[in-house]
């Protein structure tokens, strides 16, 4: 069949939650426009329902994933990276209409934010030792800290780096255990949304990561007050929002990382990783001394 008769395929964007694509319990869309205003897909428009969904979800994963090794959590990440280097085009032209770049500076924000992902993959296994380690004490005993996932936390991701933003505040989170809740940028999801069709189909368990689409405020806001909800990053909110919402998140006590300019394409330090943990510190008795005057 000639290309002239063919009829082109329009993708679907759909949620991520759960390990799954629903659409939004509302039935809502809206219209995704390119750089230049041309109308690029309908993505799903989640309501507050979505929201509560998709903590159930973070929260049912939360015990296995926060529960498995970090060298197996690092292992995992490696695994989404491959996968997005597999549709690294696919990425370049979605950034490339979302950000209104060149295809060769879309080619290098895509290369830029696998190798990011890379990056906090091999955080994994190494975090625990920069932030915890044994601790001197006038006694005889061993005193260890140690590193532990804050629980579900809420990400709302940056509204200008559609893509390389979007990671940079994703993975920290996860790398370190926790499960999220990420609503993809409003003006600029669709990065967001294929994102989670490859962590669909990598090693991540569903319910890991949960990716929403639609009004920043109106997605935000039931996360922010959710009781079950332990931390939220506001990246991509602006003032205004920003200080609505952490007066939301002071009922339950979150953490709370407040929004601030960022160069993306900058190497991060370890702050994303370390914003949602929480510090366990285990006393241990070093046994009686003995005769000779050694211990344990």
């Amino acid at each position: 069949m000639s290309e002239q008769n063919r009829l082109s395929v329009f993708k679907t964007y759909k949620l991520y939650v759960g390990g799954k694509f629903p659409r939004s319990e509302s039935g809502r869309v809206y219209e995704v426009t390119d750089s230049k205003g041309n109308w690029s897909a309908n993505a799903p428009q989640s309501s507050r329902k979505d929201a509560r969904d998709a903590v159930v979800a973070a929260r049912k994963a939360f015990g296995g994933w926060a529960g498995a090794t970090a060298y197996n959590r690092g292992q995992v990440l490696y695994r989404v990276a491959e996968m997005l280097e597999g549709r690294r085009d696919q990425f370049a032209r979605e950034v490339a209409d979302a950000e209104g770049l060149s295809k060769s500076k879309a080619a290098a924000v895509v290369d830029a934010t696998i190798d990011r992902w890379v990056w906090y993959a091999g955080w994994t296994d190494k975090i625990a030792q920069v932030v915890g380690g044994a601790n001197p004490v006038a006694g005889p005993f061993f005193n260890l800290s140690s590193p532990e996932p804050t629980g579900v936390v809420a990400v709302l991701a940056p509204q200008e780096s559609s893509f390389l933003g979007l990671v940079s505040v994703v993975a920290p989170v996860i790398a370190t255990g926790n499960t999220a809740v990420v609503i993809a940028s409003e003006k600029a999801p669709l990065p967001a949304l294929s994102l989670g069709e490859v962590l669909a189909t990598s090693d991540v368990p569903g319910g890991v990561v949960n990716v929403l689409s639609g009004r920043t405020a109106e997605i935000a806001a039931p996360l922010a007050a959710h009781q079950d909800v332990n931390a939220i990053d506001l990246a991509g909110a602006d003032e205004a929002l920003a200080k609505e919402l952490e007066i939301a998140a002071a009922d339950n006590l979150k953490r709370v990382l407040r929004p601030q300019p960022v160069d993306y394409f900058e190497t991060p330090g370890t702050d994303r990783l370390t914003a949602f943990l929480e510090t366990k510190t285990v006393w241990h008795p070093t046994g009686s001394l003995g005769a000779s005057g050694s211990a344990y």
